[in-house]
């Protein structure tokens, strides 16, 4: 079960990841970095929770690989 979830949170990772960095080529992010020099927040949240769910399911498939 424990490999199931850590797989399915690495699967829901990769997609935010990628929808980060598609928002970060939107035309609200370009507008938002022209006058604050930073893309949008909603961009940035989204790649910093796919990184954390990719690496928290690793880290599940790490150790659930290590007690077997």
């Amino acid at each position: 079960m424990n490999n199931l979830i850590s797989t399915i949170l690495i699967a829901v990772g990769a997609i935010l990841l990628v929808m980060g960095l598609l928002a970060m080529d939107s035309f609200g992010s370009d507008v938002s970095r022209f006058f604050t020099g930073t893309p949008t927040d909603k961009s940035v949240w989204m790649c910093i929770g796919g990184v954390v769910a990719i690496l928290i399911g690793l880290s599940g498939t790490v150790m659930r690989g290590r007690k077997a």
